[in-house]
Protein backbone atom coordinates (compact mmCIF):
# COMPACT_ATOMS: atom_id res chain seq x y z
CA UNK A 1 0.00 0.00 0.00
CA UNK A 2 1.55 3.56 -1.16
CA UNK A 3 0.00 7.03 0.08
CA UNK A 4 -0.77 10.61 -1.87
CA UNK A 5 -1.17 13.69 -0.69
CA UNK A 6 -2.21 16.53 -2.72
CA UNK A 7 -2.79 20.39 -1.77
CA UNK A 8 -3.59 23.07 -3.56
CA UNK A 9 -2.97 26.75 -2.81
CA UNK A 10 -3.82 30.32 -3.84
CA UNK A 11 -0.26 32.19 -3.37
CA UNK A 12 -1.51 35.47 -4.50
CA UNK A 13 2.12 35.78 -5.94
CA UNK A 14 4.77 32.65 -5.93
CA UNK A 15 7.53 34.67 -5.59
CA UNK A 16 6.69 36.93 -2.28
CA UNK A 17 5.04 33.75 -0.72
CA UNK A 18 8.66 31.63 -1.80
CA UNK A 19 10.22 31.41 1.34
CA UNK A 20 6.45 30.19 3.23
CA UNK A 21 5.88 28.06 0.61
CA UNK A 22 9.36 26.15 0.48
CA UNK A 23 9.24 25.75 4.79
CA UNK A 24 5.73 24.32 4.03
CA UNK A 25 7.05 21.52 1.65
CA UNK A 26 10.21 20.71 3.91
CA UNK A 27 7.52 20.28 6.55
CA UNK A 28 4.70 18.72 5.02
CA UNK A 29 5.88 16.77 2.12
CA UNK A 30 3.29 16.65 -0.35
CA UNK A 31 3.45 14.33 -3.66
CA UNK A 32 1.88 16.86 -5.60
CA UNK A 33 1.03 20.67 -4.40
CA UNK A 34 -0.82 22.67 -7.15
CA UNK A 35 -0.38 26.63 -7.28
CA UNK A 36 -2.52 29.60 -8.66
CA UNK A 37 -2.31 33.15 -8.77
CA UNK A 38 1.77 32.68 -9.23
CA UNK A 39 1.50 36.05 -11.04
CA UNK A 40 4.81 36.19 -12.82
CA UNK A 41 5.85 35.29 -16.41
CA UNK A 42 7.92 32.06 -17.36
CA UNK A 43 11.13 33.73 -17.37
CA UNK A 44 11.11 35.20 -13.92
CA UNK A 45 9.10 31.97 -12.42
CA UNK A 46 11.53 30.48 -9.40
CA UNK A 47 12.30 27.17 -10.68
CA UNK A 48 15.56 26.76 -9.94
CA UNK A 49 14.79 27.73 -6.32
CA UNK A 50 12.41 25.02 -6.14
CA UNK A 51 14.22 22.39 -7.98
CA UNK A 52 16.95 23.20 -5.89
CA UNK A 53 14.92 22.31 -2.49
CA UNK A 54 14.23 18.75 -4.09
CA UNK A 55 11.30 18.80 -6.09
CA UNK A 56 9.99 19.08 -9.72
CA UNK A 57 7.52 22.11 -11.19
CA UNK A 58 5.84 22.95 -14.36
CA UNK A 59 4.33 26.37 -14.46
CA UNK A 60 2.75 28.75 -16.82
CA UNK A 61 1.70 32.34 -16.18
CA UNK A 62 2.12 35.82 -17.01
CA UNK A 63 3.39 38.89 -15.21
CA UNK A 64 1.01 40.39 -12.27
CA UNK A 65 -2.11 37.78 -13.17
CA UNK A 66 -3.11 34.45 -12.99
CA UNK A 67 -0.41 31.82 -13.48
CA UNK A 68 -0.67 28.06 -12.50
CA UNK A 69 2.16 25.83 -11.04
CA UNK A 70 2.45 22.56 -10.09
CA UNK A 71 5.13 21.30 -7.60
CA UNK A 72 5.92 17.68 -7.09
CA UNK A 73 8.10 15.14 -5.23
CA UNK A 74 8.36 12.66 -8.71
CA UNK A 75 8.39 14.35 -12.34
CA UNK A 76 5.59 14.51 -14.13
CA UNK A 77 4.21 12.88 -17.23
CA UNK A 78 1.44 13.73 -20.11
CA UNK A 79 1.59 17.32 -19.07
CA UNK A 80 -1.04 19.67 -20.80
CA UNK A 81 -2.23 23.43 -20.41
CA UNK A 82 -4.87 25.27 -21.41
CA UNK A 83 -8.37 24.58 -23.40
CA UNK A 84 -8.02 23.36 -27.01
CA UNK A 85 -11.43 24.81 -28.21
CA UNK A 86 -12.52 28.10 -30.36
CA UNK A 87 -12.01 30.07 -27.10
CA UNK A 88 -9.05 31.95 -25.32
CA UNK A 89 -6.41 28.84 -24.32
CA UNK A 90 -6.19 29.93 -20.81
CA UNK A 91 -2.93 28.61 -20.40
CA UNK A 92 -2.38 30.36 -17.33
CA UNK A 93 -5.73 29.38 -15.67
CA UNK A 94 -5.15 25.43 -16.70
CA UNK A 95 -2.26 22.92 -16.27
CA UNK A 96 -2.54 19.31 -16.10
CA UNK A 97 -0.35 16.20 -15.20
CA UNK A 98 0.19 12.68 -14.58
CA UNK A 99 2.04 11.22 -11.08
CA UNK A 100 1.91 7.75 -10.06
CA UNK A 101 -0.50 7.19 -12.56
CA UNK A 102 -3.05 9.30 -10.92
CA UNK A 103 -4.35 12.53 -13.39
CA UNK A 104 -3.98 15.96 -11.46
CA UNK A 105 -5.98 19.17 -13.02
CA UNK A 106 -5.13 22.55 -11.65
CA UNK A 107 -7.59 25.89 -12.14
CA UNK A 108 -7.64 29.31 -11.26
CA UNK A 109 -10.97 29.89 -12.45
CA UNK A 110 -12.07 32.90 -13.48
CA UNK A 111 -13.17 35.52 -10.76
CA UNK A 112 -15.92 37.34 -12.42
CA UNK A 113 -16.03 40.70 -10.91
CA UNK A 114 -19.65 41.22 -11.21
CA UNK A 115 -22.92 39.24 -11.65
CA UNK A 116 -23.82 41.71 -14.87
CA UNK A 117 -20.60 42.12 -16.08
CA UNK A 118 -19.26 39.93 -19.13
CA UNK A 119 -16.88 38.59 -17.44
CA UNK A 120 -19.22 36.40 -14.78
CA UNK A 121 -20.59 35.28 -17.76
CA UNK A 122 -16.70 34.10 -18.95
CA UNK A 123 -17.13 32.41 -15.81
CA UNK A 124 -19.81 30.11 -16.61
CA UNK A 125 -18.56 29.47 -19.79
CA UNK A 126 -15.41 28.47 -18.73
CA UNK A 127 -17.42 25.48 -16.50
CA UNK A 128 -18.89 24.15 -19.38
CA UNK A 129 -15.56 24.31 -21.21
CA UNK A 130 -13.82 22.77 -18.86
CA UNK A 131 -16.83 20.11 -18.92
CA UNK A 132 -15.84 19.40 -22.47
CA UNK A 133 -12.05 19.40 -21.85
CA UNK A 134 -12.86 16.61 -18.95
CA UNK A 135 -15.07 14.63 -21.54
CA UNK A 136 -11.84 15.11 -24.37
CA UNK A 137 -9.26 14.23 -21.87
CA UNK A 138 -11.22 11.97 -19.03
CA UNK A 139 -13.03 9.46 -17.74
CA UNK A 140 -15.03 9.76 -14.28
CA UNK A 141 -14.12 6.30 -13.90
CA UNK A 142 -10.27 6.78 -14.00
CA UNK A 143 -7.93 8.06 -11.13
CA UNK A 144 -8.88 11.85 -11.60
CA UNK A 145 -8.27 15.04 -8.70
CA UNK A 146 -9.30 18.34 -9.69
CA UNK A 147 -8.20 21.11 -7.73
CA UNK A 148 -7.54 24.84 -7.49
CA UNK A 149 -9.10 28.05 -6.64
CA UNK A 150 -12.53 27.35 -8.09
CA UNK A 151 -14.22 30.84 -6.69
CA UNK A 152 -17.25 29.35 -6.12
CA UNK A 153 -18.17 28.81 -2.71
CA UNK A 154 -20.83 25.97 -3.07
CA UNK A 155 -22.70 25.65 0.35
CA UNK A 156 -23.93 28.25 2.80
CA UNK A 157 -21.80 27.00 5.40
CA UNK A 158 -18.57 27.64 3.04
CA UNK A 159 -19.44 31.45 3.86
CA UNK A 160 -19.13 33.48 6.72
CA UNK A 161 -22.84 35.60 5.66
CA UNK A 162 -24.59 33.34 3.37
CA UNK A 163 -27.49 35.75 3.36
CA UNK A 164 -25.44 38.72 3.04
CA UNK A 165 -22.99 36.95 0.42
CA UNK A 166 -25.56 35.68 -2.01
CA UNK A 167 -25.36 37.03 -5.26
CA UNK A 168 -22.16 37.55 -5.07
CA UNK A 169 -20.14 36.21 -7.90
CA UNK A 170 -18.47 33.78 -6.24
CA UNK A 171 -21.71 32.58 -4.05
CA UNK A 172 -24.12 32.92 -6.88
CA UNK A 173 -26.79 30.83 -7.47
CA UNK A 174 -25.55 30.93 -11.98
CA UNK A 175 -22.02 29.93 -10.71
CA UNK A 176 -22.92 27.33 -7.70
CA UNK A 177 -25.20 25.80 -10.62
CA UNK A 178 -22.27 25.55 -13.46
CA UNK A 179 -20.11 24.08 -10.93
CA UNK A 180 -22.38 21.26 -9.13
CA UNK A 181 -23.02 20.69 -13.46
CA UNK A 182 -19.16 19.98 -13.76
CA UNK A 183 -19.29 18.24 -9.94
CA UNK A 184 -21.71 15.88 -11.42
CA UNK A 185 -20.12 14.42 -14.56
CA UNK A 186 -17.92 11.74 -11.41
CA UNK A 187 -16.17 14.31 -8.71
CA UNK A 188 -16.90 13.76 -4.85
CA UNK A 189 -15.93 17.30 -3.06
CA UNK A 190 -13.33 15.67 -0.78
CA UNK A 191 -13.04 17.76 1.87
CA UNK A 192 -16.45 17.52 3.09
CA UNK A 193 -16.56 13.88 2.40
CA UNK A 194 -14.02 14.17 5.69
CA UNK A 195 -15.89 16.95 7.14
CA UNK A 196 -19.94 16.65 6.50
CA UNK A 197 -22.42 19.61 7.21
CA UNK A 198 -19.36 21.70 9.24
CA UNK A 199 -19.65 25.41 9.09
CA UNK A 200 -16.82 27.85 9.40
CA UNK A 201 -14.33 26.13 7.92
CA UNK A 202 -11.96 27.94 5.04
CA UNK A 203 -10.18 28.58 2.76
CA UNK A 204 -9.92 32.49 2.29
CA UNK A 205 -9.83 35.50 4.19
CA UNK A 206 -10.18 38.75 3.07
CA UNK A 207 -7.08 41.12 3.41
CA UNK A 208 -9.50 44.41 4.11
CA UNK A 209 -11.15 42.81 7.33
CA UNK A 210 -10.09 43.50 10.53
CA UNK A 211 -8.75 39.80 12.14
CA UNK A 212 -10.91 37.96 10.01
CA UNK A 213 -9.52 34.64 10.82
CA UNK A 214 -10.39 35.32 14.58
CA UNK A 215 -13.77 37.10 13.72
CA UNK A 216 -14.51 34.01 11.28
CA UNK A 217 -14.86 35.60 8.04
CA UNK A 218 -14.15 33.82 5.61
CA UNK A 219 -14.73 31.75 2.65
CA UNK A 220 -14.19 28.32 1.33
CA UNK A 221 -12.91 28.79 -2.44
CA UNK A 222 -10.33 26.57 -2.74
CA UNK A 223 -11.03 22.77 -3.63
CA UNK A 224 -10.05 19.00 -3.97
CA UNK A 225 -12.01 17.12 -5.80
CA UNK A 226 -12.08 13.68 -7.01
CA UNK A 227 -13.15 10.84 -9.00
CA UNK A 228 -15.51 8.43 -6.90
CA UNK A 229 -12.34 5.50 -7.73
CA UNK A 230 -9.97 7.71 -5.28
CA UNK A 231 -12.40 9.53 -3.05
CA UNK A 232 -13.25 6.11 -1.72
CA UNK A 233 -9.15 6.05 -0.44
CA UNK A 234 -9.41 9.08 1.03
CA UNK A 235 -8.00 9.19 4.01
CA UNK A 236 -7.80 12.47 5.09
CA UNK A 237 -8.64 16.17 4.30
CA UNK A 238 -7.89 19.36 6.38
CA UNK A 239 -7.07 23.19 5.90
CA UNK A 240 -3.52 24.70 7.02
CA UNK A 241 -5.20 28.05 8.91
CA UNK A 242 -2.05 28.68 10.54
CA UNK A 243 -0.23 29.02 7.49
CA UNK A 244 -2.48 31.94 6.61
CA UNK A 245 -1.26 33.04 10.38
CA UNK A 246 2.39 33.71 9.00
CA UNK A 247 4.08 36.84 8.54
CA UNK A 248 3.01 37.84 4.84
CA UNK A 249 0.56 35.02 4.37
CA UNK A 250 -1.42 35.01 1.04
CA UNK A 251 -5.16 35.93 1.49
CA UNK A 252 -5.91 31.84 0.50
CA UNK A 253 -4.08 28.92 2.78
CA UNK A 254 -3.35 25.45 2.25
CA UNK A 255 -5.83 22.52 1.55
CA UNK A 256 -4.62 18.96 1.46
CA UNK A 257 -6.09 15.68 1.17
CA UNK A 258 -4.23 12.09 1.66
CA UNK A 259 -4.86 9.04 0.04
CA UNK A 260 -3.99 5.31 0.17
CA UNK A 261 -3.95 3.80 -2.84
Amino acid sequence: MSYFKIATYNANSIRMRITQLLAWLEREQPDVLCVQETKVQDKDFPDQTIEEAGFHVIFRGKKSYEGVAIISKLAPTAIHAGFEDDGPPDTTRLLSATYQGIAVINTYVPQGRAPESEHFQYKLAWFERLQNFLNQHYTPTQPLIWVGDFNVATEDIDVYDPKGLRGHVDFHPDAQAALETVRQWGFVDVYRQHHPNVPQHYSYWDYRARNPIERGIGWRIDHIWATKILSAKSTAAWIDVEARKADLPSDHTFVVAEFEI
